[in-house]
Parts: structure tokens; sequence; C-alpha cells
């Protein structure tokens, strides 16, 4: 091997200092030029959407090139081929937002109420000497190119804060109307006219089966039919109503009762406020056991037919209220079947009543109306001469003054009072003059509960001879009262006075009934009452005492 001497320069030390130094300038490029090329932004397939601000992405983590090697940097041959820098503090999200599209954003006015409501917050937190006013729209360079975050669908609607603004509900969400009287009957539509059938049918037990002085206890089974029907008419009005009762003995005294009626209205509303009423009746029933006439060894009471029929005109001028009426009614006693067998009739009593009536008032206020009103009549036995040979037909003069009310359903109806005189064609029987009363008012002092009073006064005929007959005093006090939605409870107490004409005779009877109703559903219930009665005169053999309990179903529809 040869020896270098010092200070000389061989072949080996040039070759070799030569190629140590090639090496690392080749390793240093190498190095370099996948950082370089990344820095640059060299143009590939992914290039432009990275241009067009489609991708964002954090800076290239490669070491940088080592400082003692100067690199020179890459500059593109036009203007925007490379993306501009990337801020490192930028969120790494492929849902992130261009770089101008805030500025787009920003120049899009506020849509929604909280929009509205930060833009009106910066505005007060700018300085006093800033302006309000938006930035100016963007240029062509600042259009934004990429997908831009949108808002809502109602975005573009001013909603205003209120009741309005608020959603409403789908329709199956709403509540259901309630129904404010669950078990009323619902009827049964026939042409125009709405009917509502019903049926008791029940047991009863009675301590005196005809309320008589010597009557007995007795069951019974006691069955109650009743139909209304109303018309639905725009202008006029039509109802009927109608009933069936039947009562037999099941043990006990015999009792074989029937009783029944019809009886229907018709108001017909002519025009210039004028209308027209027609009323039409018919009822039969046993002849009561207060009747003033006492037919004395009979077997049954006798059966009272009872025909009746009215018609009248009224007509409203200004405030005042004006009426014409005129009526007939039939009366018609069947004949009484006496304890032996024979049978005593009873046409000398048969009798028909026509009279007229003549009615004014003025309307003081909608809720009140003073009425005045005379009565005119005339009645004839079918009947000349009595058993006893005297002659009852008579004329009749009345005259009477009341009040009609009208508040609603809290209160309503009328109350008068007046005085009644018959003379009879035979001057042997004295001249009846007594006073009147007249009562129908209702009164609901809270929901659910029906105050109701009613009154009035007859005039009833004898056969007795010399006896010119009776004046009767009927009253009637009634509470009903809804305790449940399911439940109704009654209370009702009546009295009744008769004065007998021409002595100082006279027959008072007292009478007080309680009783429930619960419904199982709107078409049917249970039923119950209890009723006491006395009867009292200063008769002989008259007074009786009579109590009652009743347990049945109702059904109606």
């Amino acid at each position: 091997m040869a020896q270098i001497k010092p200070g000389q320069k061989g072949l080996w030390g040039n070759v070799g200092l030569r190629s140590l130094l090639a090496t690392a300038s080749i390793a240093t490029l190498l190095c370099t030029m996948p950082l370089h090329a990344q820095e640059a932004g060299l143009r590939g397939p992914g290039d432009d959407a990275n241009a067009a601000g489609l991708l964002t992405r954090r800076p290239p983590t490669q070491p940088q090139p080592s400082p003692q090697v100067p690199v020179a940097e890459y500059q593109p041959a036009s203007p925007g081929a490379l993306a501009d820098p990337i801020d490192p503090a930028a969120e790494d999200s492929l849902f992130s937002e261009p770089p101008n599209a805030d500025s787009a954003a920003s120049n899009r006015p506020p849509t929604t109420a909280r929009q509205r409501t930060e833009e009106a917050r910066r505005q007060r937190a700018a300085p006093a000497g800033a302006s309000s006013t938006r930035a100016a729209p963007a240029t062509q360079d600042d259009i934004t190119t990429a997908t831009v975050r949108q808002g809502t669908v109602d975005s573009e609607t001013s909603v205003d804060n209120g009741p309005d603004s608020e959603r409403q509900r789908a329709i199956e969400g709403r509540d259901l109307l309630i129904d404010a009287n669950p078990f009323e009957p619902t009827g049964i539509r026939v042409g125009s006219f709405v009917l509502r059938p019903s049926l008791v049918q029940g047991l009863g037990a009675t301590t005196n089966a005809d309320s008589s002085p010597d009557g007995k206890s007795a069951v019974l089974s006691d069955t109650a039919l009743r139909l209304n029907a109303a018309s639905d008419w725009e202008t006029h009005s039509a109802n009927i109503d109608a009933y069936g009762i039947v009562r037999k003995s099941i043990s006990g005294q015999e009792v074989d009762d029937l009783a029944g009626g019809i009886n229907g209205r018709l108001q017909l509303d002519l025009a210039d406020d004028l209308r027209a009423i027609a009323r039409l009746g018919y009822d039969f029933r046993p002849e009561s056991a207060f009747s003033p006439v006492v037919i004395v060894g009979t077997v049954e009471r006798p059966t009272l037919h009872i025909l009746n029929g009215a018609l009248g005109m009224e007509k409203d001028v200004g405030k005042f209220r004006f009426g014409v009426t005129g009526e007939a009614t039939k009366e018609t006693y069947g004949d009484a079947q006496l304890s032996d067998g024979a049978m005593l009739s009873q046409k000398d009593r048969n009798s028909t009543l026509y009279s007229g009536r003549l009615r004014a008032g003025y309307q003081i206020s909608p809720a009140l109306t003073p009425f005045g009103e005379v009565q005119f009549g005339r009645r004839i036995y079918d009947l000349r001469l009595d058993t006893a040979g005297f002659e009852r037909s008579s004329n009749e003069i009345g005259a009477r003054a009341g009040v009609e009310l009208d508040m609603g359903e809290k209160f309503g109806g009328e109350v008068s009072a007046g005085w009644i005189s018959e003379n009879f064609d035979d001057e042997r029987l004295k001249t009846i003059s007594e006073p009147t009363i007249a009562a129908d008012l209702r009164w609901s002092p809270m929901r659910g509960t029906t105050v109701g009073l009613n009154g009035a006064t007859f005039v009833e005929g004898s056969t007795t001879p010399g006896e010119s007959g009776s004046v009767l005093y009927a009253g009637r006090l009634s509470v009903e009262r809804e305790l449940r939605s399911n439940l109704t409870g009654l209370a009702a107490v009546g009295v009744g006075w008769r004065d007998y004409a021409g002595s100082s005779d006279h027959d008072l009877t007292l009478t007080a009934e309680a009783g429930l109703t619960w419904w199982l559903n709107r078409y049917a219930g249970l039923t119950g009452r209890l009723r006491h009665e006395t009867f009292t005169s200063t008769l002989p053999n008259r007074d009786s005492t009579t109590n009652s309990v009743f347990l049945g179903m109702r059904i109606q529809r």
C-alpha cells in the first residue's frame, strides 16, 4: 500500500471528498422534494377541489428542511393556481364551511327572529361611531361556489311572538266536547218531529188503595207510558203530549184503574208580530176520591172524561201586548157501579163551559210585563133540570191582574190574582163569588236545580139539593235537583183547599213526595218514590190517610 505523505493530495483523497459531497447533496434533495411539493401546492387531480375550498386540512406534519440548505420556493405560472394558506387553528371537518362562507352569510339580511335579535344585539354593542349598515355586496371573486349551510323551511317567514304564533295541535289531539246532559233522551226523528217516549214499570205498596176513608192496603202493579212530540220547524211550532197509566192490584184490596190523555198545541207566527195559538186535548181518569160529590155504596169511582179546545190570537203593538182567546170544555161522567150491582147515572153532572178572555199588557222591560184579563163564560148542563129539580146552568164573569216574568233560564212564568163569580139560572141556588189565584213559575237558583210553583183555582159543581157548588184552590211546590250526572232527586209538597159556597164547610188536602232516579245509561234507570197524603174535612166520614212506596225501572229514548 502506498503511503500518502503529509501535505500531499493523492487521488483517493480527492475522489473520497467528491463522493462524500455528492452523497450528501442527493440525500438532501430526496428529503426536501416531497415537503417542497406539498408547500408549493403542485397541481394534481385533487388540487382543484382544494383550491375551490371544498376540502380543508391541517398543514403537513413532516419536518421542515434544514435551515443550512437553502431551498427555492415554487412559484406557479398563473395566479390563483394555489389554494389560500390554511389556518392551522381551523377546525378539521369535512362539513366545515368554505373560507368566504361567513362573509357571504353575513351579507344576507336576518330572516328568523333569533337572527334579528342577534343583529340588534351586535348593533347595540358596536361603538358609537361605527356604521350600522351592512357590508357591501360581494364581488364576483368573493362569491361562494361551495355548499353553504341553509336555514330552516320557515326561516323566510316573519314569526310574531304571541299566542297566534303557536303551532296548532292535530285534530285528533283536541279535547272532546262535554255533554251538559249526558242522560237526557236523544229522541227519535220522524219527519219534522222529534219523538221522546218513556216507559215506567214497577211495583207499589200502599196503605190505602183507593184513598177512601175505609180503604185497605194493597200491592199494585203500576205502568206509565208517556210520549212527547215536538216539531223542528223554523217559524211555527207544535207540541203533543200523550200518556197512559194502568194500576192493577197484585194482592190486597182490588184496584183496576186506567187513565190517559193527549194534548196538543200549535202556534203559527204570522206577519206583523201576530200569533195564532190553538189547543186541543182529551183526558180520562177515575174521579178523585176527594171530589165534592160523594156517592155512597159504589164499587169503584166513576170515570171522568174531559174534552177541551181553545183558539186565540196575540198581537204586539210596540210595548203593548194584546190577546183574545175562546175556549170550550166538555165534562162527562160515567155511570157509577153500586155495591148491589146497580148502575147509577151521572148525566145530570155533564156540562159544557164556553168562555172568552180578553187580555192586555204593557212591557215595562223584557223581563217584566204586567197584564190584566177579563173573562166571560156560559156553563150549560146536558139536562136542564137535575135529579133534584134544580136548573144549574149559569153565567160566569171574572177578572184578574198579574205579571209575566221572563229572565231566561233563571226565572220565568206568570202569577196573578183576581175574582170570579158564577150566577145560576135557578134563583134558589146562591151565587158563587170567590177570589182566585193562579201561578206558573220556575226558578233555577243554580245549575242543575229547578224550583217550580204551580197554582190554580177551579169552580166545581154539585148535585146536592140546594147547594151551589164549591171553589177549589190547589198549589204545588217542587224542587228537582241533579245530585250527580246520573242521579236526580225530587221533593214536592202540595196543598188543596176547598170552600163550599153558602156554608162553613171546607176540605184540606196535604201531600208530600220524595223520589230518586238513578240512570244506568242514557236509556234506562231505576226510580223510586215515597208519598204521603192526608185528607181532612168538616163533613162526616171523609177523613183519610195514605202512605205509599214505589220502585221500578224507567226506560226512555
